[in-house]
């Protein structure tokens, strides 16, 4: 990757109140917004940092975005996992290049998009098209066409089961109302040794994933992601008056083999 942005490229324009504004760069294209409009050719083909102003005379800084700012201004049909689960969901599961991944509720792509970049491949099931064609257009968008060769996405209900020949897995991850369900179908196509993870709004879902991971299963444990930032101006150092506190349950365990009881 190049230093200088360039056409094709997305761009993120921060301003002086920090408000961030994601842009793909075009050739004649122009950012409007209040305080005027910039065109991208004032961006394409400088370094990132680089300082442009708005007809109005406003100025921003131009980067291009992280992994994080893109799950968190992009295009969006459902509620996305935010990049505080992100992260830990990826490790609970152990997400690396090569693995096989069965995602089940893939909403926007957020997590789908996360798990590519650590280089898994992904199998997932999503019940509305319009969702997973969003996902789809939204992991092409930030991590490019090649990506989607490891992006397998089937419109099926995984409540109903989980077609055998696509497996096995090694991993499970699930972003649904009632995981629970998968559970049992998730033990037909998960090799022994796999991990399953489940993201939960709620204590009593994460309870009742819980209670579904007996007999087959070892290690099953439930964790909250909490968020506090921090004030730091020179001596004046407290945290921050908000925090990103409860958004949800990451509950996790790995499984024995089907021919354990």
């Amino acid at each position: 990757m190049t230093s200088e942005m360039a056409v094709g490229e997305k761009a993120l324009l921060l301003d002086s109140k920090k408000r961030r504004y994601l842009i793909d760069l075009t050739e004649d294209g122009e950012f409007h917004s209040h305080a005027g409009f910039v065109s991208h050719s004032d961006i394409v083909g400088q370094p990132e940092g680089v300082v442009v102003r708005s007809t109005k005379g406003s100025e921003y800084i131009a980067l291009r975005p992280t992994l994080e700012d893109f799950v968190v201004e992009m295009p969006r049909g459902a509620q996305v996992i935010y990049p505080k689960d992100l992260a830990p969901i990826c490790m609970l599961a152990d997400i690396g290049p090569g693995a096989r991944v069965f995602e089940s509720g893939i909403g926007s792509g957020a997590l789908s998009m996360t798990m590519l970049r650590y280089g898994a491949e992904i199998v997932g099931y999503e019940i509305r098209e319009d969702f997973a064609n969003r996902a789809r257009k939204n992991v092409q968008s930030f991590l490019g066409a090649e990506a989607l060769d490891r992006y397998h996405v089937h419109i099926s209900d995984s409540y109903e089961g989980i077609d055998s020949e696509l497996g096995p897995f090694d991993r499970v991850v699930l972003d649904l109302p009632e995981p629970w369900q998968v559970v049992p179908h998730a033990e037909g196509v998960l090799r022994a040794g796999g991990i399953l993870v489940a993201y939960t709004p709620s204590i009593t879902q994460a309870a009742r994933v819980r209670e579904s991971l007996k007999g087959k299963w070892i290690d099953a444990r439930t964790i909250e992601v909490l968020h506090r930032g921090w004030h730091i101006e020179g001596q004046a150092v407290r945290p921050d008056h908000r925090m990103v506190a409860h958004t949800g349950f990451l509950s996790v365990a790995r499984f024995l083999g089907r021919n354990r009881t």
